[in-house]
């Protein structure tokens, strides 16, 4: 160890990784820097592509027509008329029944990230002049799962489109059920499905729209029961997820098993609308009944 402390410095060495350095951070200082959000990358095939091409192109994919996922508010924005929307309990949040560790940090984080107070977006507006309420979930907030506040929020909006006999449209996006919440996120399912059959029993219309991915206990419930079921092309619909299905049962899935897609084929799906059309094919049907 002494002998270490007294060791001779190399002193063109440390002139060379002085010399480097400085050139480094010239060269990073001259190098443009390309601001945060002007490109997103394609999922699908793994294009860059220039954010303001995607927004232009109803976020969908300019070289593979994939749709990206977009936010409650950009949605309501292509389909509800500008300046008509009313949010409906804003402030509504998860209790953390269970005091799950971590839980309640988590909300605040995402809160604060996603401008969202949980996983979806309810209130009333006017499609094309038809006052319609709506529901939007979204994947930015726990990836849309299912808890005691989205369920209260979805009922609560059900309710009040059967109050003031109104149609309700839901836009559906999530994982499932939200784990840190238990039986209470479980309970979510019963509770949506009971208002929603109370409002079929009114004789109003609910339309769902399934987008990508709509899977677990979301689909097990409200996702399913719309009186119209509408999807986005390619959308992920299903219980469990394909690969959790391939390595319970051993066996290879079909092709393209549990898109909207297939679930056309089969019969679980009415019809399958590209984004630029929703708005339209969602006026149609309100004003149809």
């Amino acid at each position: 160890m002494l002998r270490d402390m007294f060791k001779k410095t190399d002193t063109k060495t440390s002139e060379k990784k002085a010399k480097q350095s400085r050139k480094a951070a010239r060269r990073s200082q001259q190098e443009p820097q390309v601001p945060e959000g002007l490109f997103q990358k394609c999922q699908n095939c793994g294009e860059t592509v220039y954010a303001e091409d995607v927004a232009e192109n109803n976020d969908i994919c300019p070289h593979c027509n994939s749709y990206f996922r977009i936010s409650p508010r950009k949605r309501i924005g292509m389909i509800i008329d500008e300046g008509t929307f009313e949010e409906w309990d804003a402030d509504l949040e998860s209790t953390d029944p269970l005091h799950f560790p971590g839980y309640k940090k988590k909300l605040e984080n995402l809160k604060q990230l996603t401008d969202l107070s949980e996983a979806v977006v309810t209130g009333k507006g006017t499609i094309n002049g038809l006052p319609t309420v709506i529901a939007v979930m979204g994947t930015d907030f726990m990836m849309g799962s299912m808890g005691e506040a989205v369920g209260e929020k979805v009922t609560r909006a059900v309710e009040r489109a059967t109050a003031n006999r109104l149609p309700i449209v839901i836009f559906t996006c999530s994982g499932g059920a939200r784990m840190q919440e238990g039986m209470v996120s479980l309970m979510q399912m019963a509770k949506t499905s009971a208002a929603l059959k109370k409002h079929d029993e009114a004789g109003l219309l609910y339309v769902t729209v399934l987008t990508d991915p709509t899977t677990g206990g979301v689909t097990a419930s409200f996702a399913m029961l719309g009186d119209v079921i509408l999807a986005e092309p390619k959308a992920l619909i299903g219980f469990a997820g394909p690969r959790v299905i391939a390595q319970t049962i051993g066996q290879k899935l079909p092709e393209g098993f549990q898109t909207a897609e297939f679930l056309l084929e089969h019969g679980f799906v009415d019809k399958i609308v590209e984004r630029k059309n929703l708005k339209y094919v969602l006026y149609t049907l309100i004003r149809s009944c």
